[in-house]
């Protein structure tokens, strides 16, 4: 017997027994088992966040293609002073030190791509690629993309934290 209609002709809806009798079945399985429900929701979710939401999904890597990790390296405040003579349409004077790293990381044959937000737009590729030229740095990438190659990043702005802890790693005396 339908606990919501006395007899079938009387105001039911297609449907909506079947709908409401899930709904209180979830209810009640949540009730009796949260543990188990709430297991089986995150993997649902994880499952449809893997297939519809997914970076790694969208890449289009052939089995042949070998990978490699490589190191970001920000372009204004960490390669080239950031100071109030720079703007969109000029960068920044090299610092040495940095460029010093990018030479040695390249030197070494480690992957070093230019990761910078000026790689949204075009024109700022240009100057950025003139701007190595002009200052003897090899003809790197440049990107505003990380992906799970990226090993390491070199930022100005970046705030370390320890993985899966949430924890700040604290700057050490030296740096």
């Amino acid at each position: 017997m339908n606990p919501f209609f006395h007899n079938k002709e009387d105001n039911s809806i297609p449907g909506l027994t079947d709908t409401l009798t899930g709904v209180l079945n979830k209810i009640i399985n949540y009730i009796m088992n949260p543990v188990r429900f709430l297991r089986n929701y995150i993997l649902r979710a994880k499952k449809e966040a893997i297939e519809n939401y997914s970076i790694q999904n969208s890449l289009s890597y052939s089995t042949k293609e070998k990978r490699q990790a490589w190191i970001g390296m920000d372009l204004d405040g960490t390669l080239a002073r950031d100071d109030t003579l720079v703007s969109l349409e000029k960068i920044g004077k090299p610092v040495p030190k940095m460029v010093a790293r990018l030479k040695k990381l390249v030197e070494s044959d480690v992957k070093v791509k230019i990761f910078t937000a000026r790689a949204s737009d075009n024109d700022q590729i240009s100057l950025i690629k003139a701007w190595l030229e002009k200052n003897n740095l090899p003809n790197l990438e440049i990107t505003n993309v990380k992906d799970y190659d990226m090993v390491r990043l070199y930022d100005d702005r970046a705030v370390q934290v320890i993985a899966n802890t949430g924890e700040i790693v604290e700057k050490s005396e030296k740096e």
